[in-house]
């Protein structure tokens, strides 16, 4: 049996096609050959993919990185043929095994943009009325940093610029913080939401632009640290609702912004509280104990998963804690269980979450080269190690990945993109190792190799040593939407004393570096940053350390 998916000579030309044909078919089994032509603009990487309906496994492949999940197929571009201009072309194949039918995919993705279709634009890109606006519902991209710029935030820019050897990075993007009702309209003299949405309509040009929104106001937020504690009560579910999120929605509904992909990461740290600290647990609280009992945090999750999911151009992404949290099996399913039920409820659908997101503000390193899970040392297993504890990832690429696959496995979209904050996992400079430590005992194994160098996992707050990561960008691995910069390298966890303000931030000892630890870091010293400010406010010694210790290096 030949399939054969191309674009009809009658349609108007198509952002890339796609021509897929069974070469050869014996029943059990088929050779496939894949040309995709790009007719956007030029791409320097590319990845293509598509879904079956049947029961299609994808084997060895030639002239590009295939890799499947479920019956979605990714194909990657290898080192040779990554590149794609207007117009150009590359080619590969495959072999798969089936049973039943064996139809061809109906649609494919290059880039995240549907192939063999007309996108044929309107007049008025801004229009929301135009029946050919790629913005209308429905039409959202699979992955909206695919083929966009990213805001660049010209506050963080000009405090980055500002420091000596900042510039060097200050025209990356980062996240904008909406962690409180008044940063609507802008504290002080500051920009309101839409002044950066104004300011991204200006950066964008005639290509497409990516803005990230941090939401972040839930009532009892954070209910295990107090440094990020909000303004909201606990019961202020109502005020949550009317104040913060309606205003939020009022604004990015007008047309005026239609244009503009909008990427939300929804309420760091919310939802795996409701996970680890709580009754039965070591590290639980009293204050989250009350959050979950209220159900106040799945209520506000869902809400605004509910109407921001409304906006045709804003693409929803929940926070998913990091490996060193969430990695463990005792709280690794719950915590995927308890994201679906929170955006399957309170007006949400599983269909208003476009992604989730890892390591927001956080530490943990990207990929740890120098051991694996599966090793073991003289007998006994990575997963013993003091710095590992059994937990069943060794860093947030794996761990994201894993959580990607178990969240579709529970009925998210198969095309669920993750991201990943790679704004302070560097861990580069004089202290990175370059390679495995001594395998003299499992500990010796793995603290010798492993790049990420706190004193545990579960210390959060402006850690000594850490390193700008990876730069922003789209399509990195397999399943991940981008590495972003979400927390504003150079903002403040929290404060190293206790000090008044009308934020609602409370003093938590984890940011003290005399503090010599809880339950949650197993005792051990905080490893923070001495004589830090506020949380979210400047702190200049913490950027110029991440800028000393970048990796990839500035």
């Amino acid at each position: 049996m030949a399939g054969a998916v191309a674009l009809p000579a009658s349609a108007a030309a198509p952002a890339c096609t796609v021509d897929y044909k069974v070469q050869n078919d014996w029943g059990s089994g088929f050779t496939t050959a894949v040309t995709v032509t790009n007719s956007g603009a030029a791409v320097n990487s590319w990845n293509l993919t598509w879904s079956y309906a049947g029961n299609q496994k994808v084997g060895s492949g030639w002239n590009a990185d295939i890799s499947q999940s479920g019956s979605a197929v990714t194909a990657k571009n290898v080192s040779y043929n990554g590149g794609l201009a207007t117009g150009a072309s590359a080619s590969f194949g495959f072999n798969a095994t089936y049973s039943g039918s064996n139809a061809a995919p109906a649609t494919f993705k290059l880039n995240g943009v549907t192939c063999n279709e007309d996108t044929t634009g309107p007049t008025d890109p801004t229009d929301p009325t135009d029946p050919t606006d790629p913005t209308e519902p429905g039409d959202r991209v699979d992955n909206p940093y695919a083929g966009a710029k990213v805001y660049v935030n010209p506050e963080w820019s000009a405090k980055a610029k500002a420091e000596p050897g900042g510039s060097r990075i200050a025209d990356q993007p980062t996240g904008v913080w909406l962690d409180r009702i008044a940063a609507i309209e802008g504290v002080g003299d500051g920009m309101g939401l839409r002044d950066h949405l104004d300011a991204a309509l200006a950066q964008k040009g005639s290509g497409e632009e990516v803005v990230q929104l941090v939401v972040y106001d839930l009532p009892g937020r954070d209910c295990s640290a107090l440094a990020s504690n909000g303004e909201l009560g606990p019961t202020e579910i109502d005020k949550y609702k009317s104040d913060f999120i309606d205003p939020i929605v009022k604004i990015l509904a007008d047309p005026k912004y239609a244009g503009l992909r909008i990427a939300t990461t929804i309420e760091i740290d919310s939802l795996p509280n409701l996970v680890t600290n709580v009754s039965g647990r070591p590290t639980a609280t009293p204050n989250c104990d009350t959050m979950k009992a209220n159900g106040n945090y799945q209520k506000g999750v869902g809400y605004a998963l509910d109407k921001l999911g409304d906006i045709p151009n804003v693409y929803n992404y929940i926070d998913a804690g990091h490996h060193g949290w969430l990695g463990w099996d005792d709280n690794f399913g719950p915590s995927a269980e308890l994201f679906k039920s929170t955006a399957s409820a309170n007006g949400a659908k599983l269909s208003d979450v476009q992604g989730f997101i890892v390591n927001t503000a956080n530490y943990s390193a990207l990929k740890e080269d120098n051991f694996t899970i599966d090793d073991s040392v003289n007998g006994t297993s990575v997963r013993q190690s003091k710095w590992v504890d059994w937990n069943r990832y060794t860093d947030e690429l794996s761990y994201a990945q894993a959580m990607r696959e178990k969240l579709v496995s529970l009925g998210f979209d198969q095309n669920l993109g993750m991201l990943i904050d790679t704004s302070r996992n560097g861990w580069g400079g004089a202290a990175r190792p370059t390679g495995p430590g001594a395998r003299t005992s499992v500990d010796t194994y793995v603290d010798g190799g492993r790049y990420d160098r706190r004193i545990h996992l579960g210390n959060w707050c402006n850690q000594s040593g850490a390193g700008l990561g990876e730069r922003p960008q789209a399509n990195p691995a397999t399943g991940i939407d981008a590495y972003v910069w979400m927390k504003p390298p150079g903002e403040s966890d929290g404060s190293s004393t206790a000090i008044d303000n009308d934020e609602g931030k409370g003093f938590d000892r984890m940011c003290d570096p005399t503090y010599t630890g809880n339950p949650r870091n197993n005792n051990n010293m905080s490893g923070a940053l001495p004589n830090a400010p506020v949380s979210g406010h400047w702190f200049s010694a913490q950027f110029q350390e991440l800028m000393k210790n970048a990796h990839p290096a500035l």
